[in-house]
């Protein structure tokens, strides 16, 4: 199950694997790349879109000042 979010203005998709959270940038093609940050395995689900907000907060701008879950 992948986890997509908004990150202000960049989707990025998470899933866990083997007790490890991997995080993806989805092409347009359907392929998707490793995304280039670190998620700590002990971040709970719950708190993904926060971990993330932290993470990335310099790249909110007014089009897009948050993080969203988008499923």
């Amino acid at each position: 199950m992948s986890l997509k979010f908004n990150v202000f203005g960049t989707r990025i998709h998470i899933e866990r694997q083997g007790g490890q959270w991997a995080a993806f940038y989805p092409g347009s093609d359907g392929k998707r790349r490793a995304a280039d940050f670190v998620i700590p395995h002990e971040v709970e689900e719950r708190d993904l879109a926060l971990y993330l907000g932290d993470l990335f907060h310099e790249d909110a701008r007014p089009a897009y000042p948050d993080v969203v879950r988008i499923a």
